[in-house]
């Protein structure tokens, strides 16, 4: 059976110098407390605190990395167990789902899912293999035998990561019943919601009517104008903060910022509910929400954060069976310097406001962001995101933007995942490859060994910790 224990210097230069930096650099920050200040981790895991199913529930079915490399290689989702809009039949044997992931374990090589599974592996369940087709079943016993003990139930686990604060996402009409039923249980792990109101604003969408209902009725505001509308996400927001929520989110596919007239919004969104408006009056709209939620942020003190740039569902024929969320959104360029503009001239010069800007455009690093942020005092950088949560590409955002921005101009870490037992294989990785970027600007002299050592611990824990107000 081939052995793959982690090696210790994993992801670190073969440079010996810069090696040696790097190691002794992640020997001090590894076991600091982990903040999570954005992800998708439901919140009934944590207040249920109920025994995680089977493997292939756990690990496979829910996990859009895993399955859109599988599909990609010709396999099906039906033959993964993942659900399908209509109900009709997927594969319910999830010994047989797990085999088929065992048999093209190899085709994860290299890739940050690779990365992450080995770890968990290895770490949180202690097999100390690669995972292959010959012993898959072994992997499979193992695995489903640790998760009915109480070592493995949800909240001992958020522990033994040594997870400081959490925080979910969630829509702006959410009752948020779970992070009560949390808070009410007397347990001591902090779990904070994020108010992300992108069903409701987004007005073109199929759901968006149902959406302001919903909202009108938690609301207690009758949403029937714009001028309701904007009172409306205003007292979910208040709500919101007041179940420790310390921060807010918009997925647009444009950072486009623009200020409508009352009389302007007030006529876009009248047109939406009589399902008469048009793709410019959603961008429109879109651009309008963005300015309302950055005044908004003044005003409560909620961290903002944009994440732009995907094409949603790209494949029609996957959105059309499976749904939302199935692993074919696509990055497109985006534009930052001029869609900004008019944000960052009414809001960004008050350091009220704490703006955190993501991409899934590589291209914009040094040539908008990085000016952008090394500027406004408001704004800051959010970390390599999504397809470039990886060895390479979180050295190429630090490569493109540090001489600019400089560190303290970007905000740490954060894991943005549905996965919870990858919590802590992400940082992990994503403190060695800090670590080794902070190596090789010492073994070149361009900082000293304790300006690495305090860069080290702010990247790990102190910029997330100081930019999300937690």
């Amino acid at each position: 059976m081939q052995q793959t224990l982690l090696n210790e210097y994993r992801f670190f230069d073969p440079d010996p110098t810069v090696r040696k930096i790097a190691y002794e650099l992640y020997i001090g920050v590894k076991d600091l407390p982990i903040i999570s200040p954005h992800g998708h981790v439901d919140p009934k895991l944590l207040a249920e605190n109920m025994p995680f199913p089977d493997p292939a529930e756990l690990i496979i079915i829910p996990d859009h990395y895993i399955y859109r490399m599988l599909y990609s290689q010709g396999i099906s989702l039906e033959s993964l167990g993942v659900p399908t809009v209509d109900g009709s039949e997927v594969e319910k044997d999830h010994r047989k789902i797990w085999k088929i992931f065992a048999e093209n374990f190899y085709l994860f090589a290299g890739t940050p899912t690779g990365v992450w599974l080995s770890h968990e592996f290895a770490e949180v369940f202690g097999i100390q293999e690669k995972l292959n087709a010959k012993n898959a079943d072994k992997f499979y016993n193992l695995i489903t035998e640790k998760l009915q003990t109480k070592e493995f139930l949800p909240r001992t686990l958020f522990n033994k990561f040594n997870i400081e604060a959490l925080s979910t996402t969630d829509a702006a009409s959410d009752l948020l019943e779970y992070h009560k039923k949390i808070k009410d249980s007397g347990w001591n792990g902090k779990v904070v919601p994020c108010f992300r109101p992108d069903a409701a604003v987004n007005i073109n969408s199929a759901g968006w009517k149902k959406e302001i209902g919903k909202l009108s009725l938690v609301s207690g505001i009758e949403i029937d104008s714009y001028k309701n509308f904007i009172k409306a996400i205003e007292n979910r927001r208040e709500y919101f903060k007041s179940q420790g929520a310390v921060s807010t989110d918009q997925g647009v596919i444009s950072p486009y910022t623009h200020k409508l007239t009352e009389a302007e919004a007030e006529n876009i969104f009248q047109r939406a509910l009589k399902n008469m408006s048009t793709a410019e009056d959603a961008s429109m709209f879109a651009a309008n929400m963005l300015m309302e939620m950055a005044r908004m942020s003044i005003d409560d003190g909620l961290v903002m954060q944009i994440h732009p740039g995907s094409f949603r569902n790209h494949n029609e024929k996957i959105f059309n069976k499976f749904g939302l969320d199935k692993g074919c959104d696509i990055p497109l360029r985006t534009e930052y310097t001029k869609n900004l503009y008019e944000l960052l001239n009414t809001y960004g010069n008050d350091s009220r406001l704490t703006l955190i800007v993501f991409t899934l455009d590589e291209s914009t690093y040094s040539r908008e962001l990085a000016p952008l942020a090394g500027h406004y005092p408001a704004m800051k950088l959010g970390p390599s995101w999504w397809f470039h949560d990886s060895i390479e590409g979180m050295t190429r955002f630090k490569e493109r933007v540090i001489e600019t921005a400089g560190f303290y101009n970007t905000v740490g870490f954060n894991d943005d995942t549905r996965a919870f037992l990858s919590i802590p294989a992400r940082h992990d990785l994503s403190r060695r490859i800090d670590s080794n970027f902070l190596a090789g600007l010492t073994a070149k002299h361009i900082i000293d060994f304790d300006e690495a050592r305090a860069l080290s611990n702010a990247l790990a824990y102190g910029l997330v910790k100081k930019a999300y107000k937690l």
